[in-house]
């Protein structure tokens, strides 16, 4: 926060400095997507930017109904940032919702439940800081093609990457040949990846817009990449999401490409993960380690552990919130559905990562993905995590071994807790098990949620049959 202006005086020095001729407002829906107001900066004012600005909440999806349509976008100035696609100098401002009739923040907005999140921690005396830190892979393809009719339904994706162009002709440029093959597209260099240059220019860019960019790589699937960026407090991480999705699209976009964080939109290869990585910290201390524990994690960070493996098929319905979440989390492709533990092993749900000291002590779950609204996901795992360390809950573990190996019967005898293997399964388990998000998370605002969940991905994907139904069943 604050890496260009802190106040809302330092806001229109800036704007002059940079001769910003437009002001863009952005907030987020519950599916996590971003819209935006943009107003001409001669029209801003300082008490437009303290009171809020007003805007339609009935026409945002599963928001407010006609009659009660007015509500306030409140800006969070140290969130603002150039936008580096606009020709015309443009400023952005990230929001929060204000509702005018209850005379709060808007209990539907997800920045808004993010920031009540760490209020109900800190209330709890348990911490001061929660640091997240997501790790969003991505693929990029040069063609995207998608039909969906009464009688018919097909996609094709298509990159360079794919094995499937080998014979392909290019023309005059001719077919190169490189590719990395299904599943083999960790870390290769050029030519096999090919999307160097264009990484590169996504890392510039986040940059650019305030981010600290670590690393980037091409990942295991065909056409898969991954931009690591540092970690953050849970809203600052949230937001930096919402950034960095914007960027990567963008990037790609104008070079002619699209990027899609889809968890799996091919079939036989790895899908895209958000890994989280998190702890807890209180008066500068790192309340999740404990030096000589299994990975120096603390018994506090266990427990947190252990809610998040409690609840975890309501915590489900946010961290992975897409029917298509769930073809990614399937044995042999490095998405791990088994709810145990283990350091340094990619197999489990939760991984405890190799670091030195206190500074880099925390856990790693594997299990979520980019479908999720990232203030949402952020705040149930903290909100499962918290109940656990009230309830001191138990994680199963550690498993050291390779648990992709294990079959479904192994798994069952051995009572190892899964993760949900549809949407349906998540937000059933939300409706069931709900209490532990009920200090921050209104009861109406679960209840919308799932019913969105239902109406607007659940029920349509169900009803539909697919390529591979007729195909195995039309001669039944």
């Amino acid at each position: 926060m604050g890496k260009f202006v802190k106040n809302v005086d330092e806001f229109f020095d800036f704007c002059e400095k940079n001769e910003v001729e437009f002001v863009d407002f952005r907030f987020t829906d519950i599916k996590g997507i971003w819209h935006h107001v943009t107003y001409r900066s001669s029209a801003v004012n300082k008490g437009m930017l303290e009171n809020g600005l007003p805007f339609d909440g009935s026409s945002i999806e599963a928001w407010q109904p006609i009659n009660r349509s007015d509500m306030l976008l409140k800006p969070d100035i140290p969130t603002a940032f150039l936008d580096p696609f606009t020709a015309d100098s443009t400023i952005i401002i990230i929001c929060d919702v204000y509702d005018i009739y209850k005379g709060q923040m808007y209990e539907k907005c997800p920045r808004s439940i993010a920031k009540k999140a760490l209020e109900h921690m800190a209330k709890a005396d348990i911490g001061d800081v929660a640091y997240f830190g997501p790790e969003n892979e991505f693929f990029v393809f040069e063609d995207v093609k998608i039909k969906l009719a009464v009688n018919e339904a097909s996609y094709r994706l298509d990159t360079v990457d794919g094995e499937w162009n080998d014979d392909r002709d290019y023309g005059e440029m001719g077919n190169m040949g490189h590719r990395a093959r299904t599943k083999g597209g960790y870390f290769p260099v050029m030519p096999i990846d090919s999307g160097v240059d264009l990484r590169a220019e996504m890392m510039h860019v986040l940059e650019d817009v305030g981010l600290e960019v670590i690393l980037g790589h091409h990942e295991v699937a065909q056409g898969q990449h991954e931009i690591g960026v540092k970690f953050g407090t849970l809203v600052e991480a949230a937001d930096n999401v919402q950034k960095l999705k914007y960027v990567i699209k963008m990037v790609a976009h104008l070079n002619g490409k699209s990027a899609t964080f889809m968890p799996k939109p091919l079939y036989g290869d790895n899908g895209n993960g958000m890994h989280v990585h998190q702890s807890i910290w209180k008066d500068g201390k790192n309340l999740f380690y404990k030096e000589g524990g299994y990975g120096n994690l603390s018994e506090t960070a266990l427990h947190y552990l252990g809610g998040i493996f409690k609840h975890a098929h309501a915590v489900a319905a946010f961290t992975n919130a897409s029917t298509n979440s769930y073809k990614r989390l399937i044995p042999g492709f490095e998405a791990p559905s088994i709810l145990t533990y283990s350091s340094q092993n990619r197999s489990a749900s939760c991984r405890i990562p190799y670091g030195a000291g206190e500074a880099a002590t925390r856990i790693e779950t594997r299990f979520p993905d980019s479908t999720s609204c990232p203030y949402l996901c952020f705040t149930a795992l903290l909100l499962a995590g918290l109940d656990g360390i009230k309830n001191k809950y138990v994680p199963v573990g550690p498993m050291d071994e390779d648990l992709f190996e294990l079959s479904l019967d192994e798994i069952r005898e051995r009572h190892i807790p899964q993760m949900p293997h549809t949407l349906r399964e998540a937000v059933e388990g939300l409706i069931a098990d709900n209490d532990f998000l009920k200090p921050v998370m209104t009861q109406e605002f679960i209840d919308t949620f799932q019913h969105y969940q239902f109406e607007r991905q659940i029920w349509p994907d169900e009803a539909r049959p697919t390529p591979f139904e007729v195909q195995s069943t039309y001669s039944c």
